[in-house]
């Protein structure tokens, strides 16, 4: 039940920044903080934490252009939806429900965090880079809380 609430939940993170749920994913299970099954565990394998570290960080850059497309456009909210349901899958023993959870998760993470980015910035009346940077921690830390939070109920047997 935790490791479902825990897939909604890494899909919300994945509405916020779409790579930043596989490159932590995958970090842990490098690390070792996560053990999964076959064929999802390659997601642990160097060259996997490489370019999905690199591509987190390129999202995150990129998120900062003015060029760049708003994440309910398709190309972004569908990039959201795999990836939420990618990470859910990868912390859940119940694949379906967990691709499904955060694929969830991802479509009301992405409106949502619209939403609060949006609305943040006119009630502060701050740039939008100010409200990008704290969105940017919210999804890393949430992100880190929410797998190591189930890799230790995982070593548990909770």
């Amino acid at each position: 039940m935790i490791t479902l609430m825990a897939a909604f939940s890494l899909g919300l993170i994945s509405g916020l920044r779409s790579l930043m749920t596989p490159a932590v994913t995958a970090w842990a299970v490098h690390l070792g903080w996560l053990k999964i099954d076959h064929p999802l565990s390659l997601i642990g394998a160097l060259p996997s934490v490489i370019i999905l570290t690199l591509l987190a960080i390129g999202e995150l850059a990129a998120d900062k252009l003015p060029q760049t497309p708003s994440r309910t456009a398709p190309p972004g909210l569908i990039a959201r939806i795999v990836t939420g349901g990618f990470a859910g899958a990868c912390i859940t023993a119940n694949l379906g429900q967990g691709i499904l959870l955060g694929a969830v998760g991802a479509v009301i993470g992405c409106f949502a965090g619209y939403q609060a980015r949006t609305r943040l910035v006119k009630t502060l009346a701050v740039r939008d880079l100010y409200v990008a940077l704290v969105e940017d921690l919210v999804a890393l830390m949430g992100a880190l809380f929410i797998v190591s939070g189930v890799a230790q109920i995982i070593d548990r047997g909770i």
